[in-house]
């Protein structure tokens, strides 16, 4: 395989999920790290760009999401799905859930003008465990985590 070759990257069966998954790990990583500095620093433009990564982050879950149902119609043709597999697919659909609920306090939050509520945190630590959980899984089933 070339490794120029555009067309089979792009319809490879599984690349796109493994390429897309970076960006809402990344995205609420920082989101929350803003999050973090904005109430430590009481800077609104913080706070702004907290809200902004959370809302790109929630955004860019949905593809990341569907690439990796999509990966598991196109290598498994639909098996039923278990262990490890089975346990990132529960744990990166609650991810994307936690994101959105993130977000949504955060949009909440600004559209009604007032302080983010203080159960936030939690909220935004599950999202954070919960990513980094479902990475590590996925790290183990593409063979980066692999033993040896």
């Amino acid at each position: 395989m070339n490794a120029f070759d555009l067309k089979a990257a792009l319809l490879a069966k599984h690349a796109q999920h493994v390429v897309l998954i970076h960006f809402p790990i990344a995205l609420l990583l920082v989101g929350v790290a803003f999050d973090a500095a904005s109430r430590w620093t009481e800077r609104r433009a913080l706070a702004a760009a907290a809200y902004f990564n959370l809302s790109v982050a929630a955004v860019s879950a949905l593809p990341a999401v569907a690439t990796g149902l999509l990966a598991w119609q196109f290598q498994l043709g639909g098996h039923r799905l278990r262990g490890t597999l089975l346990l990132h697919l529960v744990l990166g659909l609650a991810s994307s859930a936690t994101i959105w609920c993130v977000w949504w306090l955060h949009w909440r939050a600004r559209r009604k003008e007032q302080a983010l509520p203080a159960y936030r945190w939690p909220l935004e630590l599950l999202a954070v465990a919960l990513v980094t959980m479902t990475g590590h899984l996925g790290g183990f089933l593409s063979g980066v985590n692999a033993p040896g």
